[in-house]
């Protein structure tokens, strides 16, 4: 898309949603991870992103697949309990980056060597590349580690043009993955740029590799409704990044989550990015900001906020999923991190702004706040999740441990979530299988 084309589009976005008059409703997790420590005593582990394999020979013994950014993966059954841990590559060299794995996707069905297999796709945000791991059914139905690594060991930067930029870390970050029919496909956002990229995955002699079917730029810089430009908020040299994403694999629509700005619609068609709409706006849009470079902070002038944000999404705007139902309805959540919130809209239409949730301390876990990445199935997984489940990374799991900040996932029931609602949201089972690549 050209720069004049993205200039007007920056300037004409238009409010799609509305807001509802109530406030959030409150529901619990069932499950909840071990807690993870990102110090040098826990491995440098922080959770950070979800994705749920479903079992097509038993649902109830589908996995759970954790970042863990430098620590790597963990995987996890429905109990919460870790089956197998990923360690993230080493660095190359004395001076370069490691790995460090930030987002988590599935594919299922995806020809490799002859074989249909389902992949668990991974941005590895030190080495700026896709990992991918082969998940064996048979492992995981006798208990034993289910996650091999298929990437082929040629693969090249995303972004980066040679080793010297992948060490800058201006690099893979948000992933989102869709099939096509026997085609399959990743989205991968850049961190501290605003450039989205469509791969297409590759069959390479039985691993998996990838090329570059199309990129995207979204705006940077915003023409606000009283004719003023606004630059959102980040670091001296950073434009407005993308992390949180999710693709409707039924529609072809990725939702992609622009941090300070807000939430994007985009059509995926014939392997092309189409022309981005906003669905929501953060609150604090178009808010005057200083950098303070004693603190290493934006700091925002909220006296002098104009009013031209939203009132669903408070920055930044995080993890994207979207739950599918019968004939194009379903929900696209999205993780309002600045207030601890997840936004949920319409799948279908305009994507319709329907209310906001939270997930509070309970029985069984504590409560989700600065959550990051989650993602969301319609299948139902056994008596403990028969409605489906939703998974959400939680930014301060308690109790904390000897004064460690220790983060980890929650397992929330849809139905927990559905019957919240003063109009309670569908729970659909039957219309919608991820399995089903056909």
């Amino acid at each position: 898309m050209s720069a004049s084309a993205l200039t007007a589009l920056a300037a004409s976005l238009v409010m799609v949603t509305g807001a509802s008059p109530a406030g959030p409703v409150s529901v619990e997790a069932r499950v909840e991870t071990p807690a993870v420590y990102d110090d040098e005593a826990g491995g440098n582990a922080d959770a950070d992103d979800p994705a749920v394999w479903v079992d097509p020979d038993n649902p109830g013994r589908s996995i759970v697949i954790g970042t863990l950014k430098e620590a790597g993966l963990d995987v996890y059954g429905l109990d919460g309990r870790r089956l197998q841990h990923v360690s993230a590559p080493a660095a190359p060299g004395e001076d370069a980056a490691p790995g460090r794995f930030n987002n988590v996707d599935i594919v299922y069905g995806f020809e490799l060597g002859g074989r249909k297999r389902d992949l668990a796709l991974v941005s590895d945000r030190g080495r700026d590349r896709i990992r991918a791991y082969v998940i064996d059914p048979a492992a995981v139905a006798a208990g034993r580690a289910p996650l091999r690594d298929v990437t082929a060991s040629g693969v090249r930067p995303v972004f980066a043009a040679n080793e010297a930029e992948v060490d800058g870390q201006r690099t893979s970050y948000g992933l989102a993955a869709f099939s096509d029919g026997d085609d399959a496909y990743v989205v991968v956002s850049q961190r501290e740029e605003s450039r989205l990229r469509l791969l297409e995955l590759e069959d390479v002699g039985g691993r998996v590799g990838y090329s570059a079917e199309d990129t995207l730029d979204l705006p940077g810089t915003f023409t606000l409704p009283d004719g003023t430009d606004w630059t959102p908020c980040a670091d001296p040299g950073e434009r407005p990044q993308v992390e949180g994403m999710a693709v409707d694999q039924e529609e072809h629509v990725l939702y992609a989550a622009q941090e300070a700005v807000g939430l994007w619609r985009v059509e995926l068609d014939d392997e092309e990015f189409g022309t981005p709409e906003v669905l929501d706006r953060v609150r604090e849009y178009g808010t005057p900001w200083t950098y303070d470079a004693a603190g290493e902070e934006c700091v925002l002038d909220t006296a002098a906020d104009p009013g031209f944000g939203g009132e669903n999404l408070s920055a930044d705007a995080e993890g994207v999923t979207v739950y599918h139902a019968a004939e194009g309805t379903g929900y696209v959540l999205a993780s309002s991190q600045g207030d601890n919130t997840f936004a949920v809209y319409g799948r279908e239409g305009r994507n319709r702004y329907l209310g906001s949730f939270t997930v509070d301390d309970g029985a069984a876990t504590d409560g989700v706040q600065h959550s990051d990445g989650s993602t969301v199935v319609n299948v139902p997984l056994g008596r403990g999740f028969p409605k489906g489940l939703l998974v959400t990374h939680d930014g301060e799991a308690a109790p904390a441990d000897g004064g460690r900040e220790g983060t980890d996932f929650k397992f929330v029931r849809w139905d927990a979530v559905a019957g919240a609602f003063p109009e309670p949201l569908v729970t659909d089972t039957t219309s919608f299988d991820p399995r089903d690549t056909d």
